[in-house]
Order: structure tokens, then C-alpha cells, then sequence
């Protein structure tokens, strides 16, 4: 009869394996926001971090300080975009246009290039400053008609629809700046969906008040009605999705635009016009 020591000794399930599991990136993604996730429940309302703080927690897990920066210059450049969904969102295009990119500069000295940028050629004047912001609006008078209409540009006015442009500049370190630019559409969006449900509408209970009044008349083609009706709707409908279309155009034309102003920024393009015209307009739009 075997004795216990010649018996199998179970596996201990109670210790971790100490074999390593690979990770691929989504699995990586989710584990280290869980984590995240947990430490930032163990906080107290004492426990808030300094920028440095959290520069030197990240070294500590292997981070590097750079990705730490500019990942702190993004979070104060974040601008809160409302998600969009729905009918309205697929067919008029987001409310905002953002754009941002990490240049060469100083927060002042880029802020002060995108400021006589955008009252020069873009066609908008100040609106607010803030120590690490400014604000634009469509410049609306005579002479920002003027400017408009002389186009020395020789580009659209892709900005002039938004309610206000926006430029945050964040430093991520001693020799870049963390730049966003965003454009407020959501007035130019309310007005187009406005117009575009106001035209459906109209298009739709005219047809049916024609195809009424047609069936309450002895004698009347219904058939001749229902052309015309349908013809009518279709035309009130095409102009709906054609004002629809137009906003989108509009959208991606002011995406468009912050984008190229983010490319002369990036490569010192932010040049006076040589047209004397141009500096002469540029002097009186001051």
C-alpha cells in the first residue's frame, strides 16, 4: 500500500501563475483606464495633484515627461464638443469646428500672430481676452463689408458664419505650445435646420390642401392633382436637403480653415499682404 508521500500532491491554485500573459493594445487600453479608474476612487478631495506631481508619477510608471506635458496641454485646451446624434447631426454636420497642433513658439507670441491673422484676413475683430485665450467675431460693419467684398485674400471669409472663434494656447515646454482653434456654428446650424424643416413642411401640407381641395370638387383629376402634388413635394423636399448640404459645405469649409491657419502658423507663414490695397484695408480695419 503506497504511503502519503507517494500520492500526487494537488496543484495549489491559491498562488498566482507566474507565467506572463501578453496583452494586445485594446486589452492594454482597458486595463490601465480600469486602473486609473480605481486609483482615482481611493482620492480624497485632499489628494489633488500638481502638474509637477503628476509629471514625477508618471516617470515612476515609465512615462515619459513629454507625453505628460502635452497630454496636460491638451486637458486645459479641451473644449466640451456636444456629441452629436440623430436626424439633425447626420444631415447639418456637427455644431463646432475644432482643430489643434503642437508649434513651435512661446503661448503669447503665437497668440499675438493668430490675433492679426485673424483680424486682417479673416475678416472678424476681437471679442474677449483671457490670459491664455482670445476670442473673435465676424467683423458686420461697412468696412468689414468692404474687406469681404475686395477679397484681397483671394480666399472665402470660411470663419465670418461662426458665432465666435476661439484660439487657447497651453506651453508644453520651453520651445512649444499646445494650439486649439475652434469655430462656434451652432447658430448658422439652428438657422439652416429652421429653414429646411419650414420648407418640408410647407411642401408637404401645401401638397395635401391641393389634393384636398381637388377631391372636394366635382369633376377634378385627381390624377393631374397628385402630379402636381408630388412635384411640389418633391421640389420642397430637394430644397431642404439642398440647404441641409449647403450647411455641411459650410462646416467643412470652417474645418478647412483652421486647419490652413494652423499650417501658416506652423511654418511662419503668418506674413503681412504685400498689396497695397490689402494694407490699406488692414489699416482701416483696425
Amino acid at each position: 500500500m503506497p504511503s502519503n508521500r507517494d500520492l500526487p500532491v494537488p496543484p495549489d491554485n491559491s498562488k498566482t501563475s507566474t507565467v506572463p500573459v501578453s496583452l494586445d493594445r485594446s486589452a492594454l487600453e482597458r486595463v490601465l483606464a480600469r486602473a486609473a479608474e480605481l486609483h482615482a476612487h481611493t482620492l480624497e478631495p485632499a489628494d489633488n495633484m500638481t502638474e509637477g506631481q503628476l509629471v514625477e508619477l508618471g516617470q515612476e510608471v515609465g512615462i515619459n515627461s513629454e507625453y505628460i506635458r502635452q497630454a496636460l496641454a491638451e486637458e486645459r485646451t479641451r473644449v466640451a464638443v456636444p456629441e452629436e446624434r440623430g436626424v439633425v447631426g447626420e444631415a447639418f454636420g456637427p455644431s463646432v469646428a475644432t482643430a489643434s497642433r503642437i508649434v513651435s513658439g512661446s503661448p503669447s507670441q503665437l497668440l499675438g500672430q493668430l490675433d492679426l491673422w485673424m483680424q486682417r484676413e479673416e475678416g472678424l475683430r476681437s471679442k474677449r481676452r483671457f490670459a491664455d485665450r482670445l476670442t473673435w467675431e465676424a467683423r458686420r460693419d461697412f468696412v468689414g463689408s468692404l474687406q469681404s467684398s475686395f477679397n484681397m485674400s483671394g480666399r472665402p471669409y470660411a470663419l465670418k458664419p461662426a458665432t465666435d472663434v476661439g484660439a487657447t494656447a497651453v506651453a508644453v515646454d520651453e520651445q512649444r505650445t499646445l494650439i486649439r482653434l475652434d469655430a462656434e456654428m451652432g447658430e448658422t446650424r439652428r438657422k439652416s435646420v429652421g429653414w429646411s424643416g419650414a420648407l418640408a413642411g410647407t411642401g408637404v401640407v401645401s401638397s395635401a390642401g391641393l389634393l384636398g381641395w381637388a377631391a372636394s370638387i366635382p369633376g377634378s383629376s385627381l390624377l393631374i392633382a397628385g402630379l402636381v402634388a408630388g412635384a411640389w413635394t418633391t421640389g420642397a423636399l430637394a430644397a431642404a436637403f439642398g440647404i441641409a448640404r449647403a450647411q455641411r459645405h459650410r462646416i467643412h469649409r470652417a474645418q478647412l480653415a483652421l486647419e490652413q491657419i494652423l499650417d501658416r502658423l506652423e511654418h511662419g507663414e503668418m506674413r503681412r499682404p504685400s498689396n497695397p490695397i490689402a494694407d490699406l484695408i488692414s489699416n482701416i480695419t483696425r
